[in-house]
């Protein structure tokens, strides 16, 4: 029965996880989970990130689908204006095969 309720949790757990990239673009940074700085270049950016047309094809590495109602939403975020307002920073890839994490250590914000 242990591991029954073990092997439970560890499935909800990770369904919750995989589907924890859709964000809603909050207009106030204090309704933000956290602050998004779109970079110019690739290389100074903490995540790669592509938008994604279908909710369903969201997954842990920088994959996003941006929900139009805050309560669809798991995480919200705020673009700011400057880089250093920023929690993460971000640069918006073309293939979807390209987004994925270059500073592992910022993934706590999304998740």
């Amino acid at each position: 029965m242990k591991k029954l309720l073990i092997a439970f949790l560890f499935t909800i757990s990770v369904v919750s996880f995989v589907n924890a990239q859709k964000i809603f673009s909050c207009e106030n940074r204090y309704d933000a989970d956290f602050k998004v700085y779109v970079v110019k270049n690739r290389y100074d950016a903490d995540l790669l990130v592509f938008k994604v047309s279908n909710r369903y094809d969201v997954d842990t590495d920088g994959r996003w689908y941006f929900v139009e109602n805050r309560y669809d939403a798991d995480k919200k975020i705020w673009f700011a204006e400057n880089r250093y307002d920023a929690d993460l920073l971000i640069f918006i890839v073309e293939n979807r095969y390209d987004a994925g994490w270059r500073n592992r250590s910022k993934m706590h914000l999304v998740f």
